[in-house]
């Protein structure tokens, strides 16, 4: 079910969490780590190349090039967001996903059921999803299973008081 925002029916949210991935490495370390692989891998291509092993030094070059497209990729995976809110009568998931048009679904509070998947003998935290009348919808896929987990007390909270 779509719901726009601006929809004069909807009441003021009661709970508000915007979602994002944990970043662990900011734009200057990335430069400092890129700078240090690309340093190494250009000092051991010029050691190989001196020792008359010339083919591996276009190896160097790749690993270069394969961290550097594994880190876009992920600083381009962080600028993911969700964000869930919940009002009177309804909870409202927005995904925002860059180069994507926003997502956005919304939940009726009577018929809404939350789950989180717990193993608690092995201490295993799962997915955490919103049910609605037998379908299921993954939200905070990206957080850690501690964060999930809190997120999950929080929104149980809101949702039932």
């Amino acid at each position: 079910m779509m719901l726009a925002m601006n929809d004069p029916d909807q009441t003021e949210p009661t709970f508000r969490a915007e979602l994002v991935p944990n970043r662990s490495l900011s734009p200057a370390g990335f430069t400092i780590l890129m700078s240090l692989v690309a340093v190494f891998s250009f000092v051991a291509g010029v050691v190989f190349l001196l020792i008359g092993a010339w083919p591996v030094v276009g190896f160097f070059g790749l690993d270069v090039l394969l961290i550097y497209g594994a880190f876009k990729l992920s600083f381009r995976d962080s600028e993911r967001r969700e964000i869930v809110e919940v009002n009177d009568r309804e909870v409202v998931v927005t995904r925002l996903t860059p180069g994507r048009p926003a997502q956005q679904r919304a939940f009726q509070r009577l018929w809404l059921r939350i789950e989180l998947e717990e193993d608690s003998e092995r201490e295993l935290i799962g997915k955490l999803c919103l049910f609605e009348r037998g379908k299921a919808f993954e939200i905070a896929s990206f957080l850690g299973p501690e964060d999930r987990q809190d997120f999950y007390r929080a929104l149980k909270n809101a949702v039932t008081t």
